[in-house]
């Protein structure tokens, strides 16, 4: 039996490949908000992230997400997106 490829993506914190379902999306949508996406298939321009506060702190440092998604983000998005990404890995 043939086994299908494997897509991989690249995190933004750990400058890693890893396969594209342990990683999460940050989105930005056409209206241009910025949110997490845990199902990746919002509409909108993607970036991935380990579902890790370590990654996603080290990718907020060095500005990846803005360089990305090619837009500036507030710090207050930055909160919520943390607040959101705490939530999902305390429910797992």
């Amino acid at each position: 039996m043939k086994s299908g490829k494997i897509p991989m993506r690249l995190c933004l914190g750990c400058n890693e490949m890893k396969p594209k379902r342990e990683l999460m999306r940050v989105v930005k949508s056409p209206e241009g908000e910025i949110s997490l996406d845990f199902t990746g298939k919002k509409n909108g321009r993607g970036a991935y992230l380990c579902k890790s506060r370590q990654c996603f702190d080290r990718a907020r440092k060095s500005r990846r997400f803005e360089k990305s998604l090619a837009c500036r983000i507030d710090d207050s998005v930055y909160e919520v997106m943390a607040d959101e990404l705490a939530a999902e890995t305390e429910n797992g």
